[in-house]
This record gives structure tokens, C-alpha cells and sequence, in this order.
């Protein structure tokens, strides 16, 4: 699962799960774009990857974003060896209390931001890349207040499977990496004062006994987007704990 010289793109990678799977590729010498929609954390987190990486601004619910994102890598890589659509968010609303603004925003960017991503992205793409989309256990369990969060993780499930007939013979692949609760900043923020309870139960519906780490959201990332999965296509891998299969 190396990487050297192979041209990464990770959205969302200047923080949370983005910022790990974009360490898994730097510690394996690709050439790394992340994306972000604030500078200074996109700043501070090119430091960190190390000389091989770059960032751009760009929110990929803004299809001049995206334009500007591509021509940028043509015109500095001239191509994509991997795109790690990662970016997204995520808002808890139970039914009764939904707003249409929060229902867009997770649609705006989780669905219509990935599908123009992946596909802004495929001309720059050749025999043998990769696309790992980024999902969510949420897709199948969503939990209370996550209705229309895991909705939008359901929607990437059925853009991949028609995707991979879409572009079938390409030589390009394109997968589907679902994690579950993982222990970072931004789980903790959206869970408040009650946190470490929530993550607590949620360990208990492991059968490793506890939620992931960023880290290993990363290891996934490299295998799916490797040449030890040149034979895996269409498919999603849930990276629970085996939360999901009990």
C-alpha cells in the first residue's frame, strides 16, 4: 500500500477523519491536495503533512470551487491517482424539529457536493485510481436526531452502485468507506456536555468493546484505494467495530 508519487486529493482534510486519512497517504509518500473551506486550519495542516502536500480552498457545495479545485490540479499534477471524497457535515435534528435550512445544508454538500466532486474529478482520473467515497454507519443505524444525516450517507450508497456501471471499463474504481463513531474533536463538540456517556454506550455496541480511532479510519482508506483491492469495486466497508454486522 505505498504511494510514492501518486497524486492524492482528500476533501475536507485539514481537520477530523479528512486530516487522518491524509496522514495515512503522507506517511506513505503521495503527493497530497487536501481541501477545507478556512485557510488557516488548511495552512496549519499542510505543516503538518509534511513538503509533499498542498492545500486549496474550496467548499465542494460550490461548483466554482470544484472548477477552480480541478483546473488547479491539471494545470500543477496534470492528473488524479486517488480522490478521497471525504467532505461533508453533519447536524442533529429529530423529526418534529427539522428546519429546511439544515435539511439543505446536509444534502447541499453530503450528496450534491460528493456527486459533482467525483465527477469534476474522473477526466483527471486514469486506469487503475481510485475513489473512496466517505460514508457512515448513520447510512443503516442513523440513531435519534440523525434522520436526514443518515439519509444522505443512504444517497452515496446508491450513487456508488450506479457509478460503477457508469464509468464501467474505465479502469478507474470507485468504493464506499463507512465508518462508525470515531473519537474526534468534532464528535465530541456535537455531542456536548453528554460525550463521554454517549461514547461510552456506543463502545458498548462494539464487539471490539469500543469506538474507532482516527487513525484506523485512515488505514482503510490507503487499502481501499490500493492495489490490494484491485479487485474490490462497488463495494462498501464498514469500519464499525462490527457494530454494523450484529
Amino acid at each position: 500500500m505505498l504511494f510514492e508519487n501518486k497524486v492524492v486529493l482528500v476533501t475536507g482534510g485539514s481537520s477530523g477523519l479528512g486530516f487522518a486519512i491524509a496522514e495515512a497517504f503522507a506517511s506513505q509518500g503521495a503527493k497530497l491536495v487536501i481541501t477545507g473551506r478556512r485557510q488557516p486550519q488548511l495552512d496549519e495542516a499542510v505543516k503538518s503533512l509534511g513538503e509533499n502536500a498542498s492545500a486549496v480552498c474550496a467548499d465542494i457545495s460550490n461548483l466554482g470551487d470544484l472548477t477552480q479545485l480541478f483546473s488547479h490540479i491539471s494545470g500543477v499534477h496534470g492528473h488524479i491517482d486517488v480522490l478521497i471524497a471525504n467532505a461533508g457535515t453533519g447536524e442533529i435534528e429529530p423529526l418534529g424539529a427539522i428546519t429546511e435550512a439544515g435539511f439543505d445544508r446536509l444534502f447541499t454538500t453530503n450528496v450534491k457536493g460528493t456527486t459533482f466532486t467525483v465527477q469534476g474529478a474522473l477526466p483527471l482520473m486514469g486506469k487503475g485510481s481510485s475513489v473512496v467515497v466517505i460514508g457512515s454507519t448513520a447510512s443503516i443505524n442513523p440513531g435519534p436526531g440523525l434522520s436526514v444525516y443518515g439519509a444522505t450517507k443512504a444517497a452515496l450508497r446508491s450513487l456508488v452502485r450506479s457509478w460503477v456501471l457508469d464509468i464501467k471499463g474505465s479502469g478507474v474504481r470507485i468504493n464506499l468507506l463507512s465508518p462508525g463513531p470515531v473519537d474526534t474533536p468534532s464528535l465530541r463538540n456535537v455531542l456536548g456536555e453528554n460525550a463521554q456517556e454517549v461514547i461510552d454506550a456506543l463502545s458498548e455496541k462494539s464487539t471490539l468493546g469500543r469506538i474507532g480511532q482516527a487513525y484506523e479510519i485512515g488505514q482503510a482508506a490507503l487499502f481501499l484505494a490500493s492495489d490490494a483491492s484491485s479487485y474490490v469495486n462497488g463495494a462498501e466497508l464498514f469500519a464499525d467495530g462490527g457494530a454494523s454486522q450484529v
